[in-house]
């Protein structure tokens, strides 16, 4: 019975500790929570704040390594950008230049046929004298390769010049627009002759001096004018350009005027070489 009744008494112990535990823990809460309320306000006022400007440092620096790799990015694409558009420039150059050089070519081809009696043979401009003009020039076929002084040169389409140095792997032409140039002749619709000399100063206004025409020829503006069958040294038949003006001279007897060269005498790349010399037609 004792032990019982101890028992009884342990439990009703217990049990009130628990109760009394219990109590004061809600006392804690109450008392506690009021007692840390201005450190609450405390933290939120500073804490709070710090740990947002914390996180915005940290978004700030997010956002710039972002921005940083963006412009990496941004910098390679271009430069890739840049290589690309420099490869389709050089691309481009390249197709521009082979067209033009087709289309040279293709001239040559055509007057090739057009003088197709004479032997010829193609040749590459290599050098010139100073100035604007290809009045002296120098090209890259010699003696190798059978070509001789006075040989004709012709290009674009007409007459060029004549060959007056040779070397083993080069030759020497003088143009029909140097000043100690002449060549000797006529018109297609008439067969009334003349002479063409060269005038840099002249070439200035794109011009030729035409001289010794008949005062009783017919010819007139835009007529064609070709080597004639009398030059010395320049085969006949080859055309050199179209009459620009005429008039009758002081002694009442010859006519003179200016023609228009067909060859441009500012741009030449490639000429044909007439392997025929006037002095072997005439043999």
């Amino acid at each position: 019975m004792k032990r019982q009744s101890n028992r009884k008494m342990n439990s009703k112990v217990v049990l009130f500790i628990l109760t009394m535990l219990c109590v004061i823990c809600l006392i804690i809460s109450v008392t506690v929570s009021s007692f840390f309320a201005p450190a609450k306000t405390i933290v939120s006022y500073t804490v709070v704040p710090l740990q947002n400007g914390v996180n915005a440092i940290g978004s700030w620096f997010n956002s710039k390594s972002d921005l940083l790799k963006s412009i990496r990015k941004l910098k390679n694409d271009n430069a890739k950008l840049k290589q690309k558009n420099a490869d389709l420039i050089a691309e481009n150059s390249l197709l521009s230049q082979n067209k033009y050089e087709l289309t040279r070519l293709r001239n040559l081809y055509s007057l090739d046929k057009d003088y197709s009696e004479y032997k010829k043979i193609g040749a590459q401009v290599i050098g010139k004298d100073t100035g604007n003009w290809f009045n002296i020039f120098t090209i890259n076929r010699g003696s190798k390769d059978g070509i001789k002084k006075d040989m004709n040169v012709i290009s674009d389409g007409g007459l060029v010049g004549i060959v007056f140095d040779v070397g083993k792997n080069y030759a020497k032409v003088r143009s029909i627009i140097d000043d100690e140039s002449s060549v000797s002749v006529s018109f297609a619709a008439t067969s009334d002759t003349g002479i063409v000399s060269g005038d840099l100063k002249l070439m200035d206004d794109g011009v030729m001096n035409i001289t010794g025409i008949n005062s009783s020829a017919k010819v007139s503006e835009g007529d064609m004018v070709a080597t004639s069958q009398i030059s010395d040294k320049f085969v006949p038949g080859i055309l050199v350009g179209y009459l620009n003006s005429v008039k009758k001279d002081s002694n009442k007897l010859t006519k003179s005027g200016t023609i228009i060269p067909v060859v441009d005498f500012q741009h030449i790349n490639e000429v044909l070489v007439i392997k025929t010399t006037k002095e072997e037609l005439k043999d």
